[in-house]
């Protein structure tokens, strides 16, 4: 993540089309949220990413994401089943009851994954969901229009979150060439599992390589997003987040360690604020982030954790 004078271009790129339609309407807005598995932020810092790059110049970069508030309480470890639960609800372990991988009695149905909000508040809305590692698909976002894990079977190394990856990224991309959907998760798995394999830390090549890897993919995903605001019809937010860094080779028990609890937050696009922030976020804040942008009221009885952050008062 090395922001330069390079990423005019690519920006200018980015916010040509936001403007209103022909017929003078306001553009419809559509929410795409990126998930990159294990990628600590000093690592992001580290990579060359001009993709990612150019979303934090032209959005809010908050670069001390915790992935746990100190009040906290409850028996969560700091791995992925909570992480991307408390993500993809807008709630904290305490309530949607995701404590580990196992995901034994998730409480989704009082606290459910943010697509089932959207669809409460606008029921015409379309929904997807591309990932690689399986209870994304299979337990958090299994009821979303479109919802897909690669590969189809399982992967159990990193060659498998690898290829998962291109064929997740792919899969978008098909959808954003379509009738895209409203809101759309994007998984990336490969970083984690290259840490897993190689070591979560800014100095080790081959974790800095599988962030770089996944950038190229952000980056053919940015395209087609692109490619539709240029119509002036659309304009899209895009949220780039992480469930936890790690140490060493594991990220597990984590709760004392910052290179595990530190993360990151991207808050991207044409209702975006511009700037670097050292304002504390959680995880928690994403939900009510990207359902605020897509125009849905924040319900009390909802009991979310988070607030709306990085957006525009007002909206462009």
């Amino acid at each position: 993540m090395r922001a330069t004078w390079r990423l005019a271009a690519v920006g200018a790129a980015w916010v040509c089309g936001l403007v209103a339609g022909a017929d003078g309407a306001e553009p419809a807005r559509r929410a795409l949220v990126i998930g990159i598995d294990g990628c600590r932020p000093d690592a992001l810092e580290a990579a060359q990413t001009p993709h990612l790059d150019a979303l934090a110049v032209y959005g809010t970069y908050f670069d001390g994401t915790d992935i746990r508030q100190p009040t906290r309480t409850d028996a969560a470890n700091t791995i992925s089943g909570p992480g991307w639960s408390n993500l993809l609800t807008g709630v904290w372990p305490d309530k949607h009851n995701v404590l580990d991988n196992k995901f034994t009695a998730p409480n989704y149905d009082r606290y459910p994954h943010f697509f089932e909000r959207l669809k409460a508040a606008r029921p015409e809305a379309r929904t997807a969901s591309f990932s690689t590692w399986p209870p994304i698909a299979r337990i958090i976002t299994r009821g979303a229009d479109d919802v897909r894990n690669f590969p189809d079977v399982d992967p159990d190394d990193l060659d498998g979150y690898t290829q998962g990856d291109g064929e997740a990224a792919a899969a978008c991309i098909e959808n954003l060439k379509g009738e895209a959907a409203d809101s759309i998760v994007l998984y990336l798995g490969q970083v984690d599992e290259c840490g897993h394999k190689h070591g979560f830390h800014p100095k080790v090549p081959e974790y800095i390589a599988a962030i770089e890897q996944v950038d190229r993919h952000i980056g053919d995903v940015l395209a087609a997003v692109r490619e539709r605001e240029a119509s002036g019809n659309e304009r899209w937010l895009v949220v780039v987040c992480t469930d936890h860094g790690g140490s060493g080779t594991d990220h597990g028990n984590g709760h004392d360690n910052p290179e595990i609890r530190r993360t990151f937050l991207i808050v991207s696009g044409a209702g975006a604020l511009q700037g670097r922030s050292e304002e504390p976020t959680w995880q928690v804040d994403v939900v009510p982030t990207v359902l605020t942008y897509l125009g849905v009221e924040l319900r009390p009885e909802w009991e979310l954790d988070g607030r709306p952050v990085g957006l525009q008062p007002a909206g462009p």
